[in-house]
């Protein structure tokens, strides 16, 4: 008898999709265990057109936008030129996720899918350095944190570029089934269990001083 999961978590797979940061919650969700030993999560990877292009690659995509509608949490990953218009197809997609109940995070640029469809008005967000005054400029509606790792606002979850979607993915499996299923799920990533969402993106080293002496460089 198959085992009923009970979480759907269907991660959106749009044209341009970068293929690290569709993985992530794949593999992350994929493998969590529930406390019986089970699979917590069913994962789906939905989009537009069954077949994108994903920078180097052409990717089968198994599910079209219609399972939205059903997921407990959707998740959007980064492409690789967040300029791109959203399909209204897209956005109506998104919309019914959100009207079902749906809680919805982004991977890097995917943050800019959740912004064009109203979904991150009035909360704070973040994305890729890259990308974070761009999307400030586009959405003034958005408070834009430029500094973090991750951001949860509950429903609305964003996070910074590539491995801050690892740190928000496993954020997210400790609050559904706790930290003891989040230190398992990062151990199979052979990931660290937990780093801050409010961590910095990166730090701004001062270039050293030119004289060569060290007492400044120590100061």
């Amino acid at each position: 008898m198959s085992a009923i999961v009970t979480h759907t978590v269907a991660v959106l797979a749009l044209d341009g999709v970068i293929p690290y940061e569709l993985g992530i919650p794949c593999e992350v969700f994929g493998r969590v265990l529930s406390a019986e030993g089970k699979p917590a999560y069913c994962v789906q990877v939905c989009g537009e057109r069954r077949r994108v292009r994903a920078n180097t690659l052409d990717l089968a995509v198994p599910h079209g936008l219609d399972k939205l509608a059903g997921a407990d949490t959707v998740i959007v990953p980064g492409v690789v030129d967040p300029s791109q218009p959203v399909s209204r197809r897209v956005l109506r997609a998104v919309g019914a996720a959100w009207t079902n109940g749906a809680r919805f995070a982004s991977i890097c640029s995917g943050a800019f899918v959740l912004a064009e469809a109203g979904l991150l008005d009035g909360h704070r967000a973040t994305t890729h350095w890259l990308g974070t005054a761009e999307l400030a400029s586009r959405y003034p509606a958005v408070t834009v944190d430029p500094d973090v790792l991750f951001v949860d606002e509950g429903l609305v979850v964003t996070s910074a570029g590539a491995s801050a979607g690892m740190d928000m993915c496993l954020h997210l499996v400790g609050r559904d089934h706790g930290q003891a299923a989040a230190a398992y799920a990062a151990r199979l990533a052979v990931a660290p269990v937990r780093r801050d969402g409010g961590q910095a993106q990166f730090i701004r080293h001062a270039p050293p001083p030119p004289d060569g002496g060290l007492a400044p460089l120590l100061d």
